[in-house]
C-alpha cells in the first residue's frame, strides 16, 4: 500500500515505515503529522485517485529531526572575458519523518 501525499509543495510518494526528508517544517522533534493532501491511494490494486484529494484519506507521522541540511550545491557565476567570477554554496534545511500510517 503506497500513496502520493503533497507535503510542502512537494508531492512524495510514501509507504508505511518509510523515512523521508521535507523542506523545513515548523513542528518539532518528536510531534506527530497528520497529512492530509493525499492525491492518489492504491492499496494493493485498488487506486483511488482524487480531484484534487483524496476524501477520508490521511497519513500520519512523526518527526524525526527538525534540524537536517541537505547535501551542498555549488553555485558558480561568470561573465566571460570580463575577468568576473564568483562560487557560493548553499545548504537547504529539511526535516526528516517517519511515515507510520496510510489511513
Amino acid at each position: 500500500m503506497y500513496a502520493i501525499v503533497e507535503i510542502a509543495g512537494q508531492q512524495f510518494k510514501v509507504e508505511a515505515g518509510m523515512e523521508i526528508f521535507v523542506n523545513r517544517l515548523p513542528e518539532e522533534k518528536g510531534a506527530s503529522l497528520v497529512l492530509d493532501k493525499v492525491l492518489l491511494v492504491d492499496a494493493d490494486g485498488a487506486v483511488k485517485v482524487g480531484a484534487p484529494y483524496v476524501d477520508g484519506a490521511v497519513v500520519k507521522a512523526t518527526v524525526l529531526d527538525d534540524t537536517c541540511r541537505g547535501k551542498k550545491l555549488i553555485v558558480f557565476k561568470k561573465k566571460r572575458r570580463k575577468g568576473y567570477q564568483k562560487q557560493t554554496g548553499h545548504r537547504q534545511d529539511l526535516t526528516k519523518i517517519q511515515i507510520n500510517e496510510i489511513a
